[in-house]
């Protein structure tokens, strides 16, 4: 996996929050789209510890698979943050 558009490196979509029990949760764009643990955590934080922010955007992309189609919807919470409806 490549990111050709350097969508990536500019933008920056990815963010993780490391939670108790060496758990991660992955939000795209503010939105909490996958929790990861066990193999996966262990290698974000390999790759956290090597401090290159492009080499954790593109295994949070793999990593997240093709979870974004175009058809999700989004409203808008009671905080007037953004979020997925389906």
């Amino acid at each position: 996996m490549e990111d050709k558009r350097n969508i990536l490196k500019d933008e920056k979509p990815f963010i993780y929050k490391k939670i108790k029990e060496n758990k991660a949760l992955i939000f795209w764009k503010n939105t909490m789209i996958k929790t990861i643990y066990g193999n996966q955590y262990e290698k974000l934080e390999k790759l956290e510890k090597k401090d290159n922010t492009y080499e954790i955007q593109l295994y949070l992309a793999k990593i997240t698979g093709h979870f974004k189609h175009g058809n999700e919807k989004y409203g808008i919470s009671n905080n007037g943050v953004f979020v997925t409806l389906g």
